[in-house]
């Protein structure tokens, strides 16, 4: 029978709806007037009038409230509101008709005994509906009840709750417990589910086959969930979370909230407030221009400057689909853009955009940043990011533009490859422009280390790697980086490029170096699975050392001396660097571009160490 119900239309489970609430309304009657009589009671005579106009209120009353519109399996809190909120109406209704009617039949007190009787039977019906369907019915839960994976919900607050309503009503998982370190919560029930403290976690995952934990802290400080992960590292379950409370769309909590771990939940760092004058000040009111738009950096400063109040926002970047997949982005956020499909290198095609737009501020992001591949094509490499970076300054000069604000790397701070150096002399290069006496553009050079999540970066890499069962590639076993989260390495880039007077070097604190390897197991353990090594051979995937890469080395600085200084915002620190000490940039600059120009890598490296007097390619082949 269930089977038949569960495939009728809509329209017809409705009307089966409405059939079942006039037996229930009548029969509330019935009720009321037996408790009342203090014995069974049925209408008669004119009495049946009552029991026959009851259905002919209700009705529409139910309809008005849109107690036929709700899905039974997933009725909730706010439905069972509605249904209060109808009952009421129709009881307060009907006794209105009954004592206008003058027939004066019906005691009182029936009216209140009625809205009781009604609100139970009625609302009754439908979470018992709901109960049958969500665990009895076969077809829906009850024949895959066996089959759904049980979870565990870290956090029995407002969030964990919504997440367990949710869950309950999944083909997928099946909520078994909460976990809660709050004395007031531990072995209580919430939501039908009893909370243990995060040291019964261990027995609970044993005891119920538990595999998967859905971390519901919204509201946790960074430090917070990375003690948390940390902790959970150690038990063979895949963990899975719910975004910063800063990132929820809504208050409400659902299923699709719910995401896999983000890396930058592995950083034991909290995220320092940005200073909103600093924020603003490039932005507000201004047209402002990104290259490289499309690439991970440049999107992420898109979508922040799309916030801040800019008058227009320059899209310039290269690759027509990433600019195509950026303005699906903004469109969203209702601020006008143009995008410009070209390339950096271009000068006069950089300073049309400039000079037809109005561009007052400029981020330049656009480089080749992944260090083999630049390594193997260096003068490709030398050409986009050396002479790219010149004419784009050249051509903000030329048109007024005020900033000018060069994303640069750690990578550039005693180079040992051919990005870095190429970054260095971009940043020596804007140094020198700045000390023209014709220059009234600021140029701000901000250096910082790796970002999470970005083009190139190890962090999907290994995702990846482990979603196909391995094995996760690390170059070396002592390789270690610093890492910040895109979103905070892009709103102090947004800040740093408005403290520069002119031909400054910001660094970005980094926080603590991260080991790669330490990485690599923290995913693989988070993910679910355990490394398979010497000590756990029959674990489940391998971490793979394979050397090296070219160009690469064990671990990156942010400054060039120790001689850096603080500023208005304390993750934001001002190199003093005395620039450039050759005589002769600008000659310099034209052998190494007869050299692009031929595509002579040898040559351009040879420069390279000319130019760049703290580039050292061997230091990499010391530390392999």
């Amino acid at each position: 029978m269930l089977d038949t119900l569960l495939t009728l239309s809509r329209p017809k489970k409705r009307i089966l709806m409405m059939c079942a609430d006039v037996v229930l309304v009548m029969l509330a009657l019935t009720v009321a007037h037996s408790l009342r009589a203090n014995r069974f009671y049925l209408p008669f005579g004119d009495e049946i009038w009552l029991w026959l106009v009851a259905p002919f209120i209700a009705l529409p009353v139910f309809l008005l409230f849109g107690l036929y519109q709700t899905v039974i399996r997933y009725i909730g809190f706010s439905s069972l509101w509605r249904v209060f909120q109808a009952i009421s109406l129709y009881a307060l209704l009907w006794g209105v008709v009954t004592f206008m009617s003058g027939w004066n039949l019906t005691p009182r007190s029936v009216v209140v005994i009625n809205w009781l009787v009604c609100l139970l039977l009625v609302a009754g019906a439908r979470m018992v509906a709901r109960w049958i369907l969500t665990y009895h019915a076969p077809g829906f839960l009850g024949a895959e009840r066996d089959i759904r994976r049980n979870v565990v919900i870290y956090g029995a607050g407002a969030a964990g709750m919504q997440l367990a309503i949710a869950t309950s009503f999944s083909n997928d998982m099946r909520p078994v417990g909460f976990v809660d370190d709050d004395p007031l919560l531990v072995n209580q029930q919430v939501n039908g589910l009893r909370v243990y403290h995060p040291d019964q976690l261990e027995r609970l995952i044993r005891e119920y086959g538990v595999r998967e934990v859905l971390l519901a802290i919204p509201s946790a400080s960074q430090g917070r969930r990375h003690e948390i992960l940390s902790a959970l590292e150690h038990f063979p379950v895949q963990v899975q979370t719910l975004p910063d409370i800063s990132e929820l769309e809504t208050c409400e909590v659902d299923l699709e909230d719910v995401r896999d771990i983000d890396i930058g939940d592995l950083l034991d760092r909290d995220p320092v407030a940005p200073v909103e004058g600093l924020l603003h000040a490039n932005i507000a009111g201004k047209v402002v221009m990104v290259t490289g738009a499309g690439g991970s950096i440049g999107s992420e400063l898109c979508r922040q400057i799309s916030h801040l109040g800019v008058r227009k926002l320059v899209l310039f970047d290269n690759s027509e689909f990433n600019l195509y997949r950026l303005e699906r982005e903004l469109d969203e956020s209702g601020r006008p853009y143009v995008s410009v499909l070209g390339s950096v290198m271009d000068q006069g095609a950089v300073e049309h955009v400039c000079r037809a737009n109005g561009v007052q501020t400029i981020y330049h992001a656009a480089a080749y940043k992944h260090v083999p591949l630049v390594e193997n094509n260096a003068a490709m490499g030398a050409a986009n990011n050396i002479f790219g970076t010149r004419a784009c300054a050249l051509a903000a000069m030329n048109t007024g533009v005020g900033t000018f604000v060069l994303i640069s790397t750690d990578k550039a701070v005693r180079p040992t490859n051919v990005m870095g150096a190429s970054k260095r002399l971009a940043e020596l290069v804007l140094q020198d422009l700045s000390r023209r006496k014709d220059c009234a553009t600021r140029f701000t050079m901000v250096r910082f280390g790796n970002v999470l999540d970005s083009s190139g970066s190890v962090v999907p890499l290994f995702r990846e790697q482990i979603r196909k069962g391995g094995p996760v590639t690390v170059t070396h076993p002592e390789i270690i980086r610093y890492f910040m989260t895109i979103r905070e390495a892009t709103q102090l880039v947004l800040q740093a490029g408005a403290m520069g007077q002119g031909g400054d070097v910001f660094v970005l604190d980094m926080g603590e170096p991260v080991k790669i390897l330490g990485l690599a197991r923290k995913m693989i353990h988070l993910s679910g699975f355990s490394v398979r090594d010497a000590n756990n051979p029959g674990g489940d995937i391998e971490i793979r050392f394979t050397g090296l890469r070219a160009g690469e080395k064990l671990y990156e600085e942010l400054l060039v001396t120790d001689s850096a200084v603080a500023t208005r915002h304390e993750l934001i620190m001002r190199e003093n660097e005395a620039g450039s000490t050759l005589g002769g940039l600008a000659a310099c600059l034209e052998k190494l571009e007869r050299a692009i120009r031929v595509s002579d890598n040898a040559q351009v490296r040879v420069l390279l160490f000319d130019m760049v007097e703290s580039y050292n390619p061997a230091a990499t082949e010391m530390a392999s």
